[in-house]
């Protein structure tokens, strides 16, 4: 089922930390990707259903350069097939010596409309990819093509990526933090709940602002915190 409107949304305006909580109350402790992060923090936050790419060890006689002739090699197939909207996520197996793509496949990406990228290995031309103008989310540079150790293999199936299970679908936020999976059929209600928790947050830290002490605003036990947040959502219209 595609991601709402709304929903994508509602996660656009939340941080991958309230997400991570709303995850963790749900039981799910392990959908923050490890040691990913984006190459040029922009503000925007991404949003998008995960279409994904595996990769396994490159076998030297099976990655000559001229595999990149076929126009059914799974690196290239992915880049063209990507849905739009989508975030296109590489489990390149945590191995940043050779590059997961380079800045043309990632522009032809952004010229399709596709809402970002993100692999748990590094990208080569990762200047020119930084000032581009789609979300990307790499572990670090690395200049060497990935025919050097990476061998794509499967398109659209579950896969790790940075230690989490992404299955295609899953709803994929990125922000200046890093990337969050959400599985799919909790998108809807861990992106309101986000929302709700964000207004709070933001009340709170009005509050703790002004000299206020945490204890018994954060998390509010008492009585006068929870009055003072309705009457703050009332005047905010939050």
């Amino acid at each position: 089922m595609p991601l709402a409107p709304a929903t994508r949304d509602r996660l656009r305006s939340v941080s991958t930390a309230t997400l991570c909580t709303a995850l963790f109350k749900r039981g799910l402790r392990n959908q923050f990707i490890q040691d990913v992060r984006p190459l040029s923090p922009k503000g925007e936050v991404m949003v998008g259903e995960a279409y994904t790419l595996r990769t396994i060890p490159a076998r030297e006689d099976l990655n000559p350069i001229t595999v990149f002739q076929d126009r059914a090699h799974p690196q290239r197939k992915a880049v063209e097939e990507c849905p739009p909207g989508a975030v296109l996520v590489i489990d390149s197996r945590k191995d940043a010596r050779a590059a997961s793509a380079g800045s043309i496949l990632v522009t032809r990406l952004m010229v399709r409309g596709v809402a970002g990228i993100v692999t748990d290995g590094g990208f080569r031309d990762s200047p020119e990819i930084a000032a581009l103008a789609i979300p990307a989310y790499h572990h670090r540079p690395a200049a060497p093509t990935n025919l050097t150790v990476h061998q794509p293999l499967d398109i659209n199936v579950p896969i790790g990526c940075g230690d989490v299970p992404v299955w295609p679908g899953d709803v994929v936020v990125g922000d200046g933090e890093g990337v969050v999976v959400i599985p799919a059929h909790l998108a809807d209600e861990v992106a309101a709940e986000a929302v709700e928790m964000t207004a709070f947050e933001d009340f709170v830290t009005e509050k703790v602002l002004e000299g206020r002490s945490i204890l018994g605003l954060y998390p509010p036990t008492d009585e006068q915190a929870r009055a003072d947040f309705a009457a703050w959502r009332a005047e905010k219209g939050r």
